[in-house]
């Protein structure tokens, strides 16, 4: 959960951040959700978090088939 998306791909995709992403060179993004209410975003995300990884690659499929970088269509 970020205020700022794009800065915080930007992070990750510079290894700028210490965690998963670059422990195991993950530096696409393939699905995000807005929200304009923060407690929605964080309720999902922890919901999400719990999910099976057939569950979370069937929503990045859903909406992303290809799982292509959506970084550029960012307005950034």
């Amino acid at each position: 959960m970020t205020n700022d998306l794009a800065r915080r791909v930007f992070e990750h995709k510079g290894d700028l951040t210490e965690g998963f992403t670059q422990r195991y060179g993950v530096h696409r993004l393939v699905y995000y959700e807005t929200y304009a209410d923060i407690r929605e975003a964080i309720a999902r995300e922890k919901a999400i978090k719990k999910w099976r990884r057939a569950w979370k690659v069937a929503l990045i499929e859903g909406d992303n088939p290809t799982c292509s970088d959506l970084y550029e269509r960012l307005n950034i």
